[in-house]
């Protein structure tokens, strides 16, 4: 639950430096930095700006929101659809996003197996029987590694101009320090976490009794889930309605794999034959004034090349050539350069991927280009 706006009405006193809402994202960003989870959940994900910005986490496989408001996950979803770069240049690791509608007091199998689960400013606004089956929904169902839970420290809203009762007419109550601890320290014994306490929003200096403006506890699961335990309570149907789901192009589907080995193998071999044909050009004029030393059919030596080009012509003894119209370019050469061979792996592989898609000689075992056009203009 996002209270960006209504924090940018108390700003005439306290001004937080970023705004609080950025702090509390940043603060999810951080952990996510140490401890690497690969399935992140965030509830109460509102608009799903912190979707957005995990997103870009390359550790995270698979990203889930989940809101009682199914329009206010609707209004920006579209930020978490692939960019067409992300087509054009896809990454190794997989990336799903998802966001479902529906109620955190309600157990859906869909949010099982999750690393992390994020509750950024929601519980304040859970009536109190929702809040009473919350505990158990997460961390005794969902039970994840673990779980980032924030909420207003009432004890700072005396110093926000504006704010009578609490800072937002949807909360049902604001905790101070004591009242949260308590609950999340009888919570994490019940299910087996420890938790930490800490939080975002200094307050100004002198007034350090009053505490971080936003509250924020880390739980962390004692001991590692059984695939028993999983699956005890595990519900038959579920609950929740997806209104979005996006998956990411991947290095991993093969579709994919095979599109950019293609160009790479096309990007590199273009590159070798423009070498190739450089030197030509140059042997052309060296000779003109000399027409007996001008050859019909061009061997060019691993000196026409770029120096780290000819390397690994040279370790591999396999030089790429030019006949007649033609200009041949070795596979063997192509596999060893850098970015074609992390891609593949193996030769077998590229091989493989390239089949059908590359011009290749009559054995395979080169890139074919007709190099008339470039010849005439030499």
């Amino acid at each position: 639950m996002d209270e960006n706006f209504q924090e940018e009405q108390f700003t005439g006193i306290i001004k937080f430096t970023p705004p609080l809402y950025k702090q509390r994202y940043q603060f999810i960003k951080d952990l996510v930095g140490k401890y690497k989870p690969k399935k992140v959940a965030d509830l109460g994900c509102a608009d799903g700006t912190l979707l957005w910005m995990l997103k870009f986490c390359s550790c995270i496989e698979v990203l889930a929101g989940l809101d009682i408001c199914a329009s206010v996950m609707k209004e920006k979803m579209h930020r978490l659809s692939p960019l067409p770069g992300d087509y054009l240049q896809p990454t190794e690791r997989s990336l799903t996003v998802t966001l479902h509608h529906g109620s955190v007091a309600h157990k859906d199998p869909c949010m099982l197996g999750f690393d992390l689960v994020t509750c950024i400013e929601l519980i304040e606004h859970l009536e109190e029987f929702e809040l009473k089956k919350f505990p158990e929904v997460v961390f005794g169902f969902m039970a994840p590694s673990i779980v980032v839970i924030s909420t207003p420290n009432c004890e700072f809203n005396p110093l926000l101009p504006g704010v009578t009762l609490f800072r937002h007419p949807d909360h049902k109550f604001e905790w101070n320090r004591a009242q949260f601890q308590s609950w999340a320290l009888e919570t994490a014994r019940r299910y087996d976490y420890s938790v930490e306490f800490t939080g975002v929003g200094h307050p100004p200096i002198g007034m350090e009794n009053v505490g971080f403006c936003t509250q924020i506890g880390v739980f962390v699961r004692k001991y590692p889930q059984t695939s028993e335990s999983a699956q005890t309570e595990k519900p038959t149907e579920a609950v929740y309605k997806t209104v979005f789901k996006a998956v990411y192009p991947s290095l991993k589907d093969e579709k994919y794999l095979q599109n950019a080995v293609v160009s790479e193998v096309i990007f590199t071999a273009q590159i070798i034959k423009q070498s190739l044909l450089d030197h030509l050009m140059s042997e052309h004029e060296e000779y003109e004034d000399d027409p007996t030393e001008r050859k019909s059919k061009f061997q060019p030596s691993v000196s026409c090349l770029s120096e780290d080009l000819g390397k690994l012509v040279v370790e591999k003894s396999m030089e790429p050539f030019v006949n007649g119209n033609v200009a041949y370019i070795p596979l063997t050469t192509i596999f060893y350069f850098p970015k074609v061979n992390r891609l593949c792996g193996t030769f077998e592989k590229l091989c493989k991927l390239i089949a059908g898609k590359v011009t290749l000689s009559s054995d395979g075992s080169a890139v074919i280009f007709n190099s008339e056009h470039e010849n005439e203009e030499n």
